[in-house]
């Protein structure tokens, strides 16, 4: 594996990666933001160029100081083919096997090779498969033949100028609005994932609703590979629309900016996947999937 960052080279395989989503969405949505000031340090890996099978994104050396710190030293990986990739994995120059880390990306396929590598190296893995989702762009612009991607975005969310203005005020996230994100984030709650959020919010866009009481009721983070991440809703105000408020002014920002997004939901919250389809986001049957390792002697 060696590191590409030619610019050239970079939006070439960028869009060759856009053929294969979702299967590559991880490592593609890295790859924009990469493209974009590279907010967090990261470089790409390929095993081959420019007939690549495998690519992996991560953050450069100099970031990775902290051999517990999970949320930083995160993998992203994308492969045409499984036959090498066991072998590629277990090369330290690629993954710094003495650290905790996670391994992120939208094949399932991939755990197969991680688990081999990972008992082979003393290292615990705990594996999370959600559900992914997305929005077809492309519908979004097809059904508005006059233009008005407002008009379509508005009755997809089926919100009236009333309910856009509502009780709430919709805001941009920032640094300062770090530890309310992370207490209640499932995978946050720790020092490390304050500071992981922190980072996010200081360089991608975070989307929340001010309540009555003048603090956020409810909001979602994007993450350094386009993911839309940490969303919640207080629970004083759940089940009152306020997510899908936020979800319209998510999207008319991002198709307005043309950044690409998708995200996922626990497979148990059945009801809130079964919503989301009624609004007309894409389910993509890939499926979301990390794997949280950790070095034995960190155990």
């Amino acid at each position: 594996m060696f590191v590409i960052n030619e610019p050239q080279n970079l939006q070439i395989l960028y869009e060759s990666l856009e053929k294969s989503i979702p299967e590559s969405y991880k490592v593609y949505g890295a790859i924009f933001h990469i493209k974009n000031k590279n907010p967090f340090n990261l470089e790409v890996l390929v095993d081959a160029w420019p007939d690549y099978q495998i690519v992996i994104t991560r953050p450069k050396k100099e970031e990775m100081k902290d051999d517990l710190d999970h949320y930083t030293n995160t993998y992203h990986i994308f492969t045409k083919a499984f036959d090498n990739l066991e072998e590629v994995l277990a090369s330290p120059q690629v993954i710094n096997w003495e650290q905790a880390f996670q391994i992120q990306g939208c094949q399932e396929n991939l755990g197969e090779a991680i688990k081999k590598v990972s008992a082979s190296k003393s290292v615990q893995v705990d594996y999370t498969k959600t559900t992914l989702f997305t929005l077809d762009i492309s519908e979004i612009f097809k059904t508005s033949s006059d233009g008005n991607v407002n008009l379509v975005l508005t009755k997809m969310f089926n919100m009236d100028e009333a309910s856009k203005k509502g009780d709430f005020s919709s805001i941009f996230l920032d640094a300062s609005h770090a530890g309310l994100v992370n207490e209640n984030w499932d995978f946050g709650k720790n020092e490390r994932s304050l500071k992981y959020v922190e980072h996010c919010l200081q360089h991608f866009p975070g989307f929340g609703l001010l309540g009555p009481e003048g603090v956020p009721i409810s909001w979602v983070v994007m993450e350094q590979s386009c993911e839309i991440r940490m969303g919640n809703t207080v629970p004083k105000y759940r089940r009152q629309g306020n997510m899908m408020q936020i979800g319209y002014h998510v999207v008319e920002y991002l198709i307005q900016k043309k950044i690409p997004f998708y995200f996922h939901v626990a497979d148990n919250r059945e009801d809130y996947i079964q919503t989301l389809r009624s609004f007309g986001f894409k389910f993509l049957p890939c499926g979301w999937h990390q794997w949280k390792c950790i070095p034995k002697k960190y155990c």
